[in-house]
C-alpha cells in the first residue's frame, strides 16, 4: 500500500475509535514505554497529541516522566509551517500551551531547547514491520530526525503492515514502535 492509501485507511480506523478506547490504549502504551532503560536518557522529545485526531495521549508520558524521572528534561514541538521545519521547546506545563491553526498543542513561548536529544516519541499513523512510518505527509519529522543520533520510538495504537510500498531516500527509520499490545524493535 502507498502511504496515501494508508492515511486514508488509518485516519478511518482511528475515527472509529471509542474515547475510552483511545484511553485504554493510551494507557498501555505508557505501560510499555515505562519498561525502556532510562538509564542514559537526559533529554526526551514528546509530541503533543491532537485530540480530534485520536492521538495517544502523550501526555500521560509527560505525567510519568516528570513523577519517575525528574531529572529527564521534556522537550516538545513547535512547529513553523513555512519553512515545515520543528523547534523544541522545554516544557513547563499545560498552562503554556495553545493550539495553532491545525489544532496542535504547541508552546506558546518558553526556553528553547538546541542541545542533545536522546530520545524521540514520533506520532505516525502507521508503520511497516522494517520500521518505516506513514505520518500526515507534511514532513516535519522526517526533517527533524534527518541525521539525529537519537532513539526513534514510535506509538501506534495497532500493529505493523507488513510493507508501505513508497518509501524513499528522506524516510527515517524508526527503531522500535509500542503498540498495546507490544514493543517492537527494528
Amino acid at each position: 500500500m502507498t502511504k496515501a492509501e494508508i492515511r486514508k485507511q488509518a485516519i478511518a480506523q482511528r475515527k472509529a475509535l471509542s474515547d475510552g478506547q483511545v484511553a485504554t490504549y493510551s494507557g498501555a502504551l505508557l505501560e510499555h514505554f515505562a519498561a525502556l532503560d532510562f538509564s542514559t536518557v537526559q533529554t526526551v522529545h514528546v509530541f503533543l497529541p491532537i485530540a480530534e485526531k485520536k492521538e495517544p495521549d502523550t501526555f500521560l508520558f509527560i505525567d510519568w516522566l516528570a513523577l519517575h524521572h525528574p531529572e529527564i528534561r521534556v522537550i516538545v514541538p513547535r512547529a513553523d509551517f513555512e519553512t515545515a521545519l520543528m523547534h523544541n521547546y522545554v516544557y513547563a506545563g499545560r498552562e503554556g500551551l495553545l493550539k495553532n491553526a491545525y489544532h496542535i498543542l504547541e508552546p506558546a513561548k518558553g526556553e528553547l531547547h538546541n542541545g542533545e536529544v536522546d530520545m524521540v516519541l514520533v506520532p505516525l499513523l502507521a508503520f511497516d514491520i522494517r520500521g518505516y512510518r506513514a505520518g500526515y505527509g507534511k514532513g516535519f519529522y522526517d526533517r527533524f530526525l534527518q541525521g539525529l543520533d537519537t532513539l526513534k520510538i514510535g506509538l501506534s495504537f495497532f500493529g505493523p503492515l507488513e510493507q508501505i510500498d513508497d518509501i524513499d531516500a528522506y524516510d527515517v527509520r524508526l527503531d522500535a514502535c509500542i503498540t498495546p499490545e507490544k514493543i517492537y524493535r527494528f
